[in-house]
Formats: C-alpha cells, structure tokens, sequence
C-alpha cells in the first residue's frame, strides 16, 4: 500500500496540473480567436484589436501573455500598442502585457517543465547564475533592462534560485524606462522616419550606433561588476 503523499508534493502537484491546464486553455483560445495569425501579421494587428473595442485591451493583454513566452517576439506587441492608443494607455498595455508574459514563462519553466528548459539556457545567461544568487534584485533588473523578454531569459529566472517575488519586482523596474520610452516616442519616431529623406536616415544610423556602442560599453561594464570577483 502507497503511503499518503506529503501536503507540500500533492500542492506542487496540483499548482503543475493548473498550470498546464491554463497554458493549454490559453493556446486554445488564442488559436480558436485566430490570435497566432493576426499577431502573426503585424499589418492586421491594428484593424483587429480597434473592430473589438474595449475588448481590443483584454484581447492585447491576453495574446501577449499566451504567445509571447512561446516564440511570437514581444517587440511586435510592444512597437504596435503606441501605433493603435494614445501613449498612455499603450504604455500601460505594454507593461501589462510584457509581466502577464514574463510571469507565464517563469512559472512554466519552474512548476511545469524544469527539467527540460534547464537545458535549453544559452550560456550566456548562465554566467549570471552566480551573481543573480548573491544580488538577485539587481541582477534581475539588469537583465531586463538589457535584454527586455526573450523566452529563454523567462526560462533562465524561472530555473534559477531567485525568487518569484523579487524577479516580479525586478522585471517591472528593468521594463519600466524602455517601455515608457517606447509608447511614448514609438509613434512620433514612425512619424517623422516616414517622410524623412534618405540622407536622414544615414545621420539616424550614425548616431544609433554611437549611443548603441556607448550603452553597450557602459552596461557592460556593469555587469562585470555585478558579477562576483
């Protein structure tokens, strides 16, 4: 006779079966609403989420969280919320939607297929186990900061030691500035490269790859020093 499984086994237990059930769900939503195909083609997202009215928040929020950790790049939701709402209301879609993703990619990777994603991590996110162990907060921060929502970076914290509070907070405060910046100048930015002339968008390049190697140089040299010695 089997004895009785340990309270704390049966919750984890039940807490993987909910959330497989709800991942399930999720997709099948997405895919009865024709979600992967609108999402799919960023030239219909637009006319899709304004014909569903106020729904057209629930459906953003609800399609970024269901697809997003599953391979639909994040930057598509992000760069289109500014193109449809005032900047506002885009931003804070934007942050909705990008933590309803990064909290389903955690969890999944910690309740419901840790053993299998572990290896799935690239290397370059594993150089900051060690660091986001002794300064999780600000690690957790960095990174999202850094890199914003790849999938495999939901994989590396959900199989890391940190805990869900503190990569919940530390990925708020690292999304914060990109994507206020983002739905606030998302639009205009579209706005004037449009009628821009050619000669403009070299000087646009020019000066994107100087503060682009200026940032790199900078948060690089944070990371080392996050790391430990």
């Amino acid at each position: 006779m089997r004895p009785p499984e340990p309270t704390a086994s049966r919750s984890l237990r039940h807490a993987k079966i909910a959330a497989v059930a709800a991942v399930a769900l999720g997709l099948f939503v997405a895919q009865r609403l024709g979600l992967f195909e609108v999402f799919g083609e960023p030239a219909r997202i637009k006319q899709a989420l304004v014909e569903l009215g106020p729904w057209g928040y629930v459906a953003f929020v609800a399609a970024y969280a269901a697809l997003q950790p599953f391979g639909v790049p994040g930057t598509i939701f992000v760069l289109a919320a500014p193109l449809i709402w005032p900047w506002p209301v885009a931003f804070v879609l934007s942050m909705a939607g990008t933590m309803a993703a990064s909290v389903v990619g955690f969890s999944f990777a910690r309740f419901v297929a840790r053993d299998w994603v572990a290896k799935l991590v690239p290397a370059r996110f594993r150089a900051y186990d060690e660091a986001l162990a002794k300064r999780a907060f600000f690690t957790v921060f960095l990174l999202r900061f850094l890199f914003w929502m790849p999938p495999m970076l939901h994989v590396f914290f959900g199989v890391s030691r940190v805990r869900f509070q503190t990569h919940f907070w530390g990925s708020l405060a690292g999304y914060f500035l990109p994507l206020l910046a983002t739905s606030y100048f998302g639009e205009k930015v579209f706005d004037a490269m449009r009628d821009a002339p050619p000669s403009a968008w070299i000087g646009v390049g020019a000066v994107l790859v100087v503060v682009l190697g200026l940032f790199w140089f900078f948060t690089r040299r944070s990371m080392q020093k996050a790391l430990p010695s």
